[in-house]
């Protein structure tokens, strides 16, 4: 909200405008706020009412976990919308367990610049102030001790202290490294928080699966803004790729799943921006494309899902995957040993052979290679087809596989007359493969918003892991900036834009 000016110096009108914009604030504040606490009030009722008892081990720990996650990132939130609190009133903190005094520790000093008074004193050392953080190398714990010397002049009784350093969560316990270590295990290695207590409670010592979840939660709202700016970078590249794949997602109350999704879209492999963005959804309804995309009109490669057709109508530019018109001839030849489907991936062969030429040139050298050499194989190919579809019967799976590439085939040779545009959709099909080989271990998404908060902490893992960069050194580097990182130079935190801290 902006600053309020001095009441004194507006006239009646400007008083007027003033009132009205603070009581709309006020209203969206608030809506937001009931909108929040409903959230966090079924939450609290799904945990503890009888019906959670339907679940059993692994379920209603998966369960829980997902639920104290959830109240956490609410939790920040719904700071984020109420208005500061009074100076007046302090609000009591529970008291945290000491930590082990067995466990290793690392002391981290914190002193004044300078210990010379404004006065021209020496300052004398009074004290100091020490603060435990709980810090994790794979296998083994430690912690760093923070300790803040305190520093008065006797002349004039000034006291100096090195301020607190911003932290990703106020006052918790937890390193970046430990956080990092937490999401990197859940959302790259798909381990639940469940697991990784164990692990932990066999390194030295047992954190409760609510801390992990808490963490878990907190960060994810912490991450958010940085998500919002890789895809608002995502949404000016001319040309994407989009797909989509089922994940469960749990209905509360009956103990059953329900089949959600998680749609994918990345820059192309041509393009000098590696990046990939998860959205997650209830369903494969192409409104859930639409509203991610927004209006954004460059050129989507994908298959022919018909959930993409609005998108089409709309403005934007289909590019079709040669991939999938090959696969149904694939399928047909290693199943049926079909002569026609052999002779089709020879023709698909000779235009891949083309684009294996390609590869490593610039957009200009591509495009006209693909003129002289991947235009006639296409032609080729094309009148093939036809000629085949002639002499085959309806509704055979030999005419199913061959309709298809000719009802598509705008799109699907689109790649030749651009060279920015790959020959298929086979690049983002390999970002979504570790996220579908690591649903076994999910068993299922415990809500809208657990599922979200993981696309948005895999959309970042998984685009550093786009540039070359180890996702751990880049979530531990990024949550030690971000609290003091400017808003306008959070684009320098990207995967593609991250450089270590020095």
């Amino acid at each position: 909200m902006a600053a309020t000016p001095d009441l004194d110096k507006l006239d009646e009108t400007q008083v007027r405008q003033l009132a009205a914009r603070l009581i709309a604030e006020a209203r969206v504040r608030q809506a937001m706020l009931d909108k929040l606490t409903h959230e966090m009030a079924v939450l609290k009722r799904i945990k503890f009412a009888a019906t959670s008892e339907i679940y059993t081990g692994e379920q209603q720990r998966l369960l829980f976990e997902t639920i104290e996650a959830d109240l956490a990132a609410l939790s920040g939130e719904m700071a984020q919308w109420q208005p500061a609190p009074s100076t007046q009133v302090e609000k009591q903190q529970p008291k945290r367990a000491p930590l082990p005094a067995d466990l290793p520790r690392r002391e981290v000093q914190h002193e004044p610049a300078s210990t010379t008074c404004s006065c021209g004193c020496q300052m004398k050392r009074i004290g100091e102030d020490v603060a435990e953080k709980l810090d994790y190398q794979p296998g083994v714990f430690t912690v760093e001790r923070h300790v803040r010397g305190k520093w008065v002049c006797k002349q004039c009784q000034t006291l100096v202290q090195a301020p607190v350093a911003p932290h990703i969560i106020d006052k918790g316990m937890a390193t970046t490294g430990l956080l990092a270590q937490v999401l990197v295990a859940k959302y790259a290695d798909h381990v639940p928080l469940y697991r990784q207590s164990g692990i932990f409670e066999r390194a030295g010592l047992a954190i409760a699966d609510s801390t992990l979840a808490h963490w878990v939660g907190t960060c994810g709202v912490q991450l958010q803004p940085l998500v919002d700016a890789l895809k608002a970078q995502l949404l000016k590249q001319p040309v994407l790729h989009g797909d989509e794949t089922p994940v469960a997602m749990l209905k509360p109350g009956n103990g059953k799943t329900h089949r959600a999704y998680l749609w994918s879209y990345c820059s192309t492999v041509f393009n000098p921006m590696k990046a990939v963005l998860f959205d997650f959804a209830e369903s494969r309804g192409g409104r859930h494309a639409e509203q991610f995309l927004g209006d954004w009109r460059g050129t989507l490669v994908c298959d022919d899902y018909s959930g993409y057709k609005a998108l089409f109508r709309q403005g934007m530019t289909e590019a079709g995957c040669m991939a999938h018109a090959r696969r149904k001839f694939h399928e047909l030849w290693a199943n049926h040993s079909s002569q026609i489907a052999g002779e089709a991936l020879q023709l698909f062969g000779k235009l891949y052979e083309v684009e294996r030429e390609v590869q490593n040139l610039d957009c200009d050298q591509r495009q006209q290679i693909r003129q002289q050499k991947g235009r006639p194989t296409a032609d080729l190919l094309h009148d093939w087809l036809l000629a085949q579809r002639e002499r085959i019967p309806d509704g055979s799976a030999t005419a199913r596989a061959i309709d298809y590439s000719l009802s598509r085939w705008v799109a699907l040779t689109r790649y030749l007359d651009n060279g920015d545009l790959p020959i298929d959709n086979n690049w983002v099909e390999n970002q979504i493969r570790p996220i579908a080989l690591g649903r076994k271990n999910w068993l299922f998404a415990g809500s809208l918003r657990a599922g979200q908060r993981a696309a948005a902490i895999m959309s970042l893992l998984h685009s550093a892991r786009l540039n070359g960069h180890d996702g751990y050194a880049y979530l531990k580097d990024i949550l030690e900036r971000l609290p003091t990182q400017p808003a306008s130079r959070i684009d320098e935190l990207l995967p593609h834009c991250w450089a270590p801290a020095r």
